[in-house]
């Protein structure tokens, strides 16, 4: 876990988040920052980097769909931990931070700019921008050299290498179009200077906007200018779906990078993890593999091939075959799933507990040693320990309008083609028939039949295919 805290406390922190952009080139009727990456919505990246640092106060600067970005924030991170206010008109970031700094009248300490569009942003970066910012009383700045820097405000600088200004692509000479440093748009910078800076800006140039970045020539004149160098990766915007996914892909390697210092990823190319799963050492995942929510994979686990785990827990030298789905549930010590079962929300297999192909089971719990192994559903049960369920078995917990259930006690052993109509319970160590309909409680110990006798009809077989002799079988 990241800590929570700064490392540098000399000012307090607070950060202004911009995301009142449209996102017009996603070509979507949501808002491009409710856009998710690995599940989580995009305008959710900047304030978690901002929780890591310590802000204490967060604002997030709104306008297209302000009410439900504002909706996603809260209910993600509580009611009133995030401040938001309305840029009506959209006349670019200097009047957005402008809008901002208003809802922090009285505030005294560092304000940190962010985006909600820029999602691959560390947490130790920005630390490194506020040590900056802290350190020096100026205005820090991240900054990137690029291969390309076409459509990027340039970082001038003087003989002597201070930062003097930047300079919007659109409004750059010739000769500044040659400058490789591009400006991310980042700074942390103490707030009486941003209400003064921000304040005295003009749209006097080429977007007829108020750009945020006159303040660094206006820093450079009074407070001074720091800059942090940072990969061109971690700044990166995300403006269509191209860039999105792209964006995504990043934040996954990241995290495969990091979970595989402990565990084996097969395809670390080929799987998807989100920020929220764990994973214990020595365990084992394969190719196409999504790891969704809250899921734990124990040590020793393995994860086959194709497997999607949401919110499940998988407990140690555990076994998910290849193409199985499980949702909001667990699986325990030594057990084996699949392949091809599907684990609803409320399943929980005890250790030892093998739940085979084409098994289907929610709201379920099998102890220690149970099989379900070929074909059959199980759906709000209790199953004991040490219990066969034979395949093709159902319980029938549905009636139409309600859901009730099937208990099958310790030792149990259940037929073949098996129909338990719940509400039914069987008893420790029974047998039920293949071809059973249970209907009622089956007691402990007992043999329960439940079928017609058999009828065998001497010739029909001849008879068949004389009434179809002037036929040919299908």
């Amino acid at each position: 876990m990241k800590s929570r805290h700064r490392k540098t406390k000399q000012e307090p922190l607070a950060c202004l988040i911009l995301a009142a952009g449209k996102g017009t080139r996603m070509n979507s009727v949501k808002n491009k920052v409710l856009h998710t990456l690995l599940g989580v919505p995009m305008a959710a990246y900047p304030v978690e980097r901002a929780r890591d640092i310590g802000a204490a106060s967060i604002v997030t600067v709104l306008g297209h769909q302000l009410e439900e970005v504002a909706k996603v924030l809260e209910n993600r991170f509580g009611p009133g931990t995030i401040t938001v206010v309305e840029q009506k008109e959209q006349k670019g970031t200097g009047h957005a931070v402008r809008l901002g700094l208003r809802a922090l009248p009285t505030f005294e300490g560092l304000v940190v700019i962010l985006y909600g569009d820029v999602p691959l942003l560390r947490s130790e970066t920005l630390q490194a921008l506020v040590d900056a910012a802290d350190r020096t009383g100026s205005l820090a700045m991240l900054t990137s050299v690029v291969r390309d820097p076409t459509g990027y405000g340039r970082v001038v600088r003087d003989d002597t290498g201070l930062i003097r200004e930047v300079v919007e692509h659109k409004d750059a000479t010739h000769a500044q179009h040659r400058i490789a440093e591009v400006n991310a748009g980042i700074y942390a910078a103490p707030a009486d200077f941003l209400r003064k800076a921000t304040a005295k800006l003009t749209p006097h140039n080429a977007q007829g906007e108020y750009y945020l970045t006159e303040i660094v020539a206006r820093a450079a004149a009074s407070i001074g200018v720091v800059s942090v160098h940072v990969a061109a990766e971690e700044t990166a915007g995300v403006n269509d779906r191209e860039q999105l996914v792209a964006a995504e892909r990043v934040l996954t390697a990241r995290l495969v990078k990091e979970h595989g210092k402990v565990a084996t990823f097969r395809a670390p190319r080929d799987v998807y993890v989100e920020a929220g799963v764990t994973i214990e050492p020595d365990a084992e995942i394969g190719r196409n593999v999504v790891l969704r929510g809250r899921t734990h994979v124990g040590a020793f686990a393995r994860i086959d091939d194709g497997a999607i785990l949401t919110n499940a827990v998988i407990g140690t030298a555990a076994h998910v075959l290849p193409y199985c789905v499980v949702t909001d549930s667990l699986i325990g010590d030594g057990a084996k799933v699949g392949p091809f079962a599907h684990l609803r929300p409320g399943t929980e297999l005890g250790p030892e507990v093998h739940v085979g192909n084409f098994v289907e089971t929610k709201k379920t719990r099998l102890g220690r040693g149970s099989k379900a192994n070929h074909l059959t559903y199980l759906g709000d049960s209790i199953i004991g320990e040490q219990v066969n369920v034979g395949a093709g078995t159902i319980t029938c917990n549905y009636n139409g309008y309600e859901k009730r259930q099937t208990v099958i006690e310790d030792g149990a052993f259940i037929g073949s083609d098996t129909q338990l109509v719940a509400p039914v319970r069987v008893g420790k160590r029974a047998v039920v028939a293949a071809g059973a309909t249970i209907v009622e409680d089956v007691r402990p110990g007992v043999l329960a039949i439940s079928r017609p006798p058999c009828k065998q009809i001497d010739g029909y077989a001849d008879k068949l295919a004389e009434r179809y002799a002037d036929k040919k079988p299908a």
